[in-house]
């Protein structure tokens, strides 16, 4: 099965982390591929390093350098990251490494469910093409579920998918100058 999670709301990681530990609940081995978040520790990674009994079932790789601002790389659309210093062409480098990885898992055959964390959000920022992740999808073995997360989801994703999921904001503390709160945001 192929799942999207996507939309400008909050909750698509964390959605895909819900089916993560009720894949995890029946026994299945489920990996995800981070591939915008960088090396600082969200509480989804530390939660697999000091939680996990059997760490070898579920792991998470943080594949990206981080968020990537969109104005300083030259990018026109309108999201705006503040504190990004790398280069875009960091970035592009990180995320195409991130997708041979997946590539490489996904035909590994070795877990049951892969999640592509932000994958929807590197395409968008042009990091790798859609086209290229749509033609490792269309190989996939039919028995490992794969979910993509992130806003702006390619509508060929959309239509490939079994299950798409939009997230819509209605509120959200960030509105009125709010930052990310730690255990809800990561």
């Amino acid at each position: 099965m192929l799942i999207v999670f996507t939309g400008n709301g909050k909750g698509k990681t964390t959605a895909a982390l819900g089916c993560a530990m009720r894949a995890l609940g029946q026994g299945k081995r489920v990996l995800m591929i981070q591939f915008i978040k960088g090396d600082w520790e969200s509480g989804e990674n530390k939660f697999v390093k000091h939680f996990m009994l059997h760490a070898s079932c579920f792991r998470i790789i943080p594949a990206g350098k981080g968020f990537v601002n969109p104005i300083r790389n030259n990018i026109s659309n309108g999201v705006k990251i503040s504190g990004d210093k790398i280069r875009f062409s960091v970035h592009k480098k990180a995320a195409e490494k991130a997708l041979r990885l997946a590539k490489k898992e996904i035909k590994s055959k070795k877990w049951d469910l892969i999640i592509l964390d932000e994958i929807n959000v590197a395409i968008n920022l042009k990091l790798i093409k859609a086209d290229e992740v749509l033609k490792i999808l269309k190989y996939a073995p039919k028995n490992i579920d794969i979910i993509l997360t992130g806003r702006n989801a390619a509508e060929k994703f959309i239509k490939y998918a079994d299950l798409v999921t939009e997230m819509r904001e209605i509120k959200h503390p960030f509105q009125k100058g709010q930052m990310a709160k730690k255990g809800i945001e990561f």
